[in-house]
């Protein structure tokens, strides 16, 4: 004990070390730089309104801004860019960020913007003095300002000669104006203007219209710290107004393949509802595609409309390029013609994926075949068929890997997603708002192994409607959804040591050995989805509802059928019984940026399955787990909880308890909250970016249903929640290479329920070594292993 202590203890010295070596390594790159030369250690700027303070900063010239305190960047950067005790000024690998060295002319460039800045922000007068210190090759920059008065908008003038325009202006202009008498002049409020009246213009047919035609005059000779402004719209140089054009025929033109158009193009003939549809490729249906056309004709032109077909081309996932170019009208119509140019993308794919998932005393993989056509009847239609299997093995035993096979699964699914809304007896128009809707028919087999515990089969089949009411909230509807499960138990309940688990465990049990249907409705909510990978303030709200049996107990009530669910007489549909429950879950999350690409993040998941009527337990695969890489981190999936579970106390024997891994430790409840915070460790590591997180992870899964065991332990108890609370931290590191995050996360207990009193505080036996702690838990619930430290790799954000 002594010598793990020490050992210990020189782990935490080491730890003491490197960060000591790390921050005078980080803060000592003078000695790599010419004896003329000063690298920056401090920027302040004087005498700026705290509200321009933080943007007033970003116009420094970066190679000149400190680096970070702890220097952990400059550190990378030293260690592969040094030579012969001086910077490397060839071959320079992208490591790290180079320690920023004083430069004056850099220094004159941010003071200049520093004042052009606060001049755009309404102090015109401002002027802005800069001063250099250096001590040991050590600089200090001083920025010091002198505002003076902020101008603010006295009069407002507006010179629109083409009057239709000064009327579509001012009657429209307060619904976005920030151009008003008594604010702050500011040239991001002027542009803002522009912009909005640019988009304006556009949307109500003034295809012509550009952002140059609007100007501004200002006049700031007042005493009184007011300026007159002038809002200027010219009128074309060659015209006396600005013109208004109609949509004409469009042009819809398909390229032969995904290399693109051939040098001529012989368009089609023939024009059905003012829409020329022409397919080089042969492979695509008129309707699927031109439905998503949104330039009709005669409307006016409308910059929206535009934005709107190349939002819903590109989501039909069909096309690699869009373009919509226009060709005037040779009459004098006014009149645009819409040319939309789309090429083709890869139609078929085959993905193959493998995984080799390592926990504890337990090592497997999964392997997967996908095929994927993007237009399998030729209108954009997405079929994927996937087939997936899996094996999972025990080890420590002193059995070879392949001799101690505990799990096996083997999959079967197919999907066909068609990019609109099947809906019988009603034509649904495609919708302006939102995204583009979907209708996916899912069918898939499912097979799992548990060895010498169950065998167990599902068929899974399903319609689903998905829709965006707008970009940020999501619908899914499935008003179908059957589900046929059969099974056969493996586990011989008739020897005595079996009976006493079989018995505590009967329900679960019961639901592996048995046959029957499920046939319900599903509905999910989802709001800010689309913001996940952002760095900024948002709530983020995932809301779903599963829902069965309530037709079918119904349809047998008006049969007249009776049962007695309690005594396992069941109502049944065609000879099986059938399932009936809720189970709602939600997933609620606050994002709220710290500054630059710093993120504390907040979550709470919560979910609670209930059978009724037909049910006295919800099906095997609506039980909700603990742990895992995207929940109570410092634990294994499936092995944590229900409650105050001990498995070792409550399956005695080895083999049982093996027999049981994974299905012991299910509830009809969940509750999970996390705190992580996110940060950026270097900027540049190999070609990306590499993260950091530090969490905080809580939660537990319980038994709510009398029905589900005989182990009180397992119930939720709000008096005990403290008591049946698991408690996880740990870091964790993200590289992101822009379209994947690999993550990789080791958590680590700190207050595990399955104990009892102060024992539940598992990290004070960590601090103190653990090792005869471990040795103990070990020997007395093999073939289980107590970790303090569970490791977790992932791709993407774990949520």
């Amino acid at each position: 004990m002594k010598a793990y202590y020490n050992y210990k203890s020189s782990v935490l010295y080491g730890a003491i070390l490197l960060f000591i070596l790390v921050f005078v390594v980080g803060c000592s790159s003078t000695k790599y730089i010419e004896d003329y030369q000063s690298i920056v250690k401090k920027v302040r700027i004087d005498s700026v309104d705290k509200i321009f303070e933080e943007e007033a900063y970003n116009y420094i010239q970066k190679d000149i801004r400190p680096t970070s305190t702890i220097g952990v960047n400059v550190l990378i950067y030293n260690m592969f860019n040094t030579k012969n005790g001086r910077y490397k000024t060839s071959g320079i690998k992208p490591l790290g960020t180079p320690p920023p060295i004083l430069d004056s002319t850099l220094v004159e460039i941010s003071r200049n913007q520093i004042e052009k800045f606060l001049n755009s922000k309404g102090y015109f007068n401002a002027r802005v003095k800069s001063t250099i210190t250096v001590k040991k090759q050590r600089a200090s920059i001083y920025f010091k300002a002198e505002q003076g008065p902020a101008f603010k908008v006295g009069k407002i003038n507006y010179e629109i000669p083409d009057t239709v325009v000064k009327n579509l202006y001012l009657s429209k202009k307060s619904a976005f104006t920030h151009l008003k008498e008594g604010v702050r002049i500011d040239e991001d409020s002027l542009s803002y203007e522009r912009d909005q009246i640019y988009q304006l213009m556009r949307e109500n047919g003034y295809y012509d219209f550009s952002r140059p035609y609007v100007k501004y005059s200002v006049d700031s000779n007042s005493n009184a710290s007011l300026a007159k402004v002038t809002l200027i719209i010219d009128n074309p140089a060659d015209k006396p107004i600005h013109v208004k054009y109609n949509i004409g025929e469009a042009n819809v033109i398909i390229a032969p393949d995904a290399d693109g158009f051939p040098d001529t193009i012989v368009v089609n003939s023939r024009v059905f509802r003012d829409i020329r549809y022409t397919d080089l490729s042969g492979k695509f249906r008129r309707n699927p595609i031109v439905r998503y056309n949104f330039l009709y004709s005669p409307d006016y032109y409308d910059i929206r409309n535009e934005q709107l077909t190349y939002d819903r081309m590109y989501e039909l996932n069909v096309f690699k390029n869009v373009k919509i170019d226009y060709n005037k009208a040779q009459d004098s119509s006014n009149k645009v013609l819409p040319i939309i140019k789309l090429i083709p993308q890869k139609i078929m794919s085959n993905r193959i994926e493998g995984e080799i998932p390592f926990n504890g005393n337990t090592v497997g993989f999964n392997l997967s075949n996908t095929y994927s056509n993007n237009n399998l009847f030729r209108g954009a239609e997405r079929f994927e068929f996937q087939v997936k299997g899996g094996l999972q093995s025990r080890i420590g035993g002193g059995n070879s890997l392949f001799s101690d096979i505990n799990q096996r699964d083997f999959s079967l699914s197919a999907n066909l997603s068609v990019p609109r809304l099947m809906i019988p007896f009603i034509t649904a128009r495609p919708g302006r708002r939102g995204g583009m809707p979907h209708t996916i028919f899912s069918t898939s087999y499912v097979y799992a192994l548990q060895k010498e515990f169950f065998q167990r089969q599902v068929f899974l089949n399903s319609v689903t409607y998905e829709f965006v009411e707008s970009k940020s909230k999501n619908h899914s509807l499935t008003p179908l959804n059957f589900e046929y499960r059969f099974g056969n138990l493996l586990l011989d309940t008739t020897i005595e040591k079996n009976k006493k688990i079989a018995e505590a465990n009967r329900y679960t049990i019961n639901l592996l050995d048995r046959k029957n249907i499920t046939l319900g409705i599903k509905y999910t909510y989802s709001m800010n989805a689309n913001r996940l990978l952002e760095n900024n303030n948002f709530i983020y709200l995932r809301a779903s509802m599963d829902m069965a049996g309530n037709m079918l107990q119904l349809a047998s009530k008006i049969g007249g059928a009776k049962h007695d669910p309690k005594n396992e007489d069941f109502a049944t549909i065609l000879g099986l019984p059938f399932n009936q429950y809720l189970r709602p879950e939600v997933d609620f999350r606050w994002y709220k940026n710290l500054g630059g690409e710093r993120q504390m993040v907040s979550r709470i998941n919560a979910g609670i399955g209930y059978a009724y009527g037909n049910s006295i337990a919800l099906p095997f695969e609506k039980l909700f787990f603990a742990g895992g890489s995207s929940g109570v981190r410092a634990w294994q999936a499936r092995t944590l909880g229900p409650g105050n579970y001990n498995r070792g106390e409550r399956i005695t024997d080895t083999a049982t308890r093996k027999a049981f891994y994974g299905i012991d430790q299910l509830g009809d409840m969940h509750i999970e909250a996390n705190l992580e915070y996110r940060y950026k460790l270097l900027n540049k590591f190999f070609g990306a970016k590499l993260k950091g997180a530090v969490f905080l992870d809580a939660g537990n899964v319980w038994n709510a249903s009398s029905n589900r065991s005989d182990y009180s332990e397992t119930y939720f108890d709000i008096k005990k929640l403290g008591k049946q609370i698991a408690l996880g931290t740990g870091f964790g590191f993200r590289y992101d290479v822009q379209y994947f995050v690999f993550r990789f996360d080791v958590g680590i207990k700190l207050k595990d329920p399955q104990f009892q009193g102060s024992d539940q505080w598992v990290i004070r036996k960590f601090l103190n070594g653990g090792k005869d702690f471990r040795r103990a838990y070990d020997a007395a619930n093999a073939p289980d292993s107590y970790r303090f430290v569970q490791y977790n790799f992932g791709i993407g954000m774990p949520f």
